[in-house]
């Protein structure tokens, strides 16, 4: 971690402490929470980089979870500015092919199942909100994580054919 072993020893008192404490992450009104949540949903079917950018921290991130077995992110994406325009680059394809994003509580957070036209999930998404923004879009396409959900769709499958479709707008 490059720190001493009395700082990592003082880090790992405080994190328990917190754990004890069983306070949440972020200190957010539910209400909020899902409000912010069902803006920005709005925002990414629209295709909306403003609307989008708006709602983001500046320094959000976008990760994701495909353990090996599904596409990944090729890395982070950090930034207000670079994750909108991600974000805005996947919906339009993804609707064109029947993709669905419908909301939903993931973890605990606000966020959305995105299903194929066959209604078989393809990945979740959870947002850490925090302040009024998007701190974190926590996505999971690894399918040994979403079987709990239903039918698993094939991502790679999803991936090809939102692809395609993309490629056919440029």
């Amino acid at each position: 971690m490059g720190r001493s072993e009395a700082a990592c020893r003082q880090l790992a008192v405080r994190a328990r402490r917190h754990m004890d404490a069983g306070r949440p992450r972020f200190e957010a009104d539910r209400r909020e929470r899902e409000e912010l949540a069902g803006r920005f949903f709005d925002a990414f079917r629209e295709g909306d980089v403003d609307g989008l950018r708006e709602l983001l921290a500046g320094d959000v991130q976008l990760v994701g979870d495909g353990g090996g077995k599904a596409p990944q992110w090729a890395s982070r994406f950090v930034g207000a500015e670079n994750v909108a325009r991600v974000l805005v680059t996947l919906v339009a394809p993804f609707v064109r092919i029947g993709g669905v994003v419908a909301p939903h509580q993931v973890n605990g957070q606000p966020g959305a199942v995105f299903r194929d036209r066959d209604g078989k999930v393809v990945n979740t998404w959870a947002l850490d909100i925090l302040d009024g923004r998007i701190q974190t879009i926590r996505t999971v396409i690894n399918p040994d994580k979403l079987g709990h959900m239903g039918p698993v769709a094939d991502a790679w499958a999803v991936l090809r054919e939102t692809t395609q479709a993309r490629q056919a707008t440029d």
